[in-house]
């Protein structure tokens, strides 16, 4: 063993001293100049118009924006340093900060993660995904709309990411069967980007395709007291989400038309697996029915019980049927993705009640107060394009409070522009690092970021338009005006 170590070629870094510690030290330095620069910042006078706490929520609101942008730690910490710095900055006081990360937005999250678990590990989710591709995927262009609908249709009621998981090993296993070249096939850039573009697209569908939307809601409710129900939201988004579904998959056909004869080895696999599987399980039958009554519970009676409550509520069910451990759940909740979501809800509060929200807003947009619909465009524009390059977390924590002051100073209707940030901030299609669901069809090695970007910008373009449309033509006949 020692020799083997021994035997391995010794590398030498030849630069000078100082580059090396400048370079392995690169982080510290970047954190150090961020900190003497706040501190610099926090020693001038505020800008006219603004109070003390507003202008010291505002240098906070910099330095986390840039944390939270350049990732040097994580999004969690810098979401737990908010929560902390605020009071001891004089911001907020002790009480009324650490209050507020108890949101029902937060306990909501937590209820979808828990659900979404059970429904991954006692492989109800994968069951669901082989039968319905084995069912309906007998030719190559079936295959990729089943591929393309399932993933779509399953993230209206789980994480996109989990989806996304899921749905590539199973189209990983289609993929080898079918011996298709790495890189190669267009055939197989076409089940990857299915996957991907139908987690993005049925992702913002609900409040259970990703944590943007109920962080989103939570913000709102904090700001202004008011709410959407589980199937308001849906309702909204529909008229964005089904024609994006079917001119998404129309179009991918066309940039990657299949040049593929036959599916059959496929689907023989995926038949041997079902087979190897046996009959549906107890714990698969119960975790199904509490996922049935969830679902009806937010679409009847969310308004009435609360969203989280219910989901809370399920949650615990599935603990006293022992479907799941307490251990085999903190494998699969992304604890770190709670405290995220209960850091930002307390710092856009702190940036609303301290003032400076509205300042920075009447600094920039309000400058278009004559057009409403073009303040809608600008910012979910905004939102559209952050979403690429940040977390839609980190994004929605950014915009919110600046568009819950804009609809104050423009009569925009506070839900509306809620949307207007929160729908877009999920349409992330033309970089692997702007989703997870992205970020996994990548990894395929089938795909270039050439492959992802021209299309991408191109859907991106329609899904603005189709979020316009909508916003003008179609929420008011929901009720959602854009000025109330």
């Amino acid at each position: 063993m020692a020799e083997n170590y021994y035997d391995k070629p010794l590398k030498i870094d030849r630069r000078p001293l100082w580059q090396v510690l400048a370079d392995r030290t690169r982080r510290y330095q970047v954190l150090a100049g961020l900190m003497l620069l706040l501190a610099f910042l926090l020693g001038l006078e505020p800008p006219a118009g603004l109070s003390i706490s507003g202008y010291r929520a505002l240098i906070l609101f910099v330095g986390c924006t840039f944390l939270w942008v350049s990732g040097i730690i994580p999004l969690a910490v810098t979401s737990l340093l908010a929560m902390a710095a605020i009071p001891l900055m004089g911001i907020l006081e002790r009480r009324q900060t650490y209050a507020l990360f108890a949101n029902e937005a937060v306990f909501f999250i937590l209820g979808a993660f828990i659900l979404a678990a059970a429904l991954t590990r006692t492989g109800l989710s994968s069951r669901i995904g082989r039968s319905l591709l084995v069912r309906f995927g007998r030719t190559p262009l079936r295959l990729a709309l089943t591929v393309f609908l399932l993933s779509a249709l399953l993230s209206f009621a789980m994480s996109e990411h989990a989806v996304a998981a899921m749905m590539f090993s199973v189209v990983a296993t289609i993929v080898r069967s079918l011996e298709l070249p790495v890189g190669g096939s267009r055939y197989g850039k076409l089940l990857f980007m299915s996957i991907g573009w139908g987690c993005v697209i049925g992702g913002i569908a609900t409040f259970l395709g990703g944590a943007r939307a109920p962080l989103a809601v939570g913000m709102l409710r904090e700001a202004r007291g008011l709410d959407f129900s589980f199937w308001e939201w849906t309702a909204a988004a529909l008229p964005i989400v089904l024609p994006l579904m079917l001119a998404g998959f129309l179009f991918l056909c066309r940039i990657f038309p299949c040049d593929l004869a036959s599916v059959e080895q496929g689907i023989r696999v995926l038949s041997r697996q079902r087979l190897e599987t046996g009959r549906i399980t107890l714990p698969e039958k119960i975790v199904a029915a509490i996922m049935v009554l969830t679902l009806g519970g937010w679409i009847f009676y969310g308004s009435r019980f609360g969203l989280a409550n219910i989901a809370i509520l399920s949650a615990v069910a599935l603990f006293v049927f022992k479907v799941v451990d307490w251990k085999s759940i903190e494998e699969y909740v992304n604890w770190g993705v709670i405290l995220m979501y209960g850091g930002a809800i307390t710092l856009a509060s702190a940036l609303d009640q301290s003032g400076a929200a509205r300042w920075v807003a009447d600094l920039g947009l309000a400058r278009l107060s004559g057009s409403p619909l073009l303040v809608l465009a600008v910012i979910s524009l905004l939102s559209l394009v952050l979403t690429e390059c940040i977390s839609n977390a980190a994004v929605i924590a950014i915009l919110m409070p600046i568009g819950m002051s804009l609809e104050q100073t423009m009569g925009i209707d506070p839900r509306v522009m809620t949307l207007a940030i929160a729908l877009p901030s999920g349409l992330a299609f033309c970089l692997p690092m702007g989703t997870p669901a992205n970020a996994i069809v990548f990894s395929s090695g089938f795909l270039r970021v050439r492959d992802m970007i021209v299309p991408g910008l191109i859907i991106q373009i329609l899904a603005w338009l189709l979020f316009l449309g909508s916003a003008w033509l179609i929420w008011p006949l929901l009720g959602l005006r854009i000025q109330p």
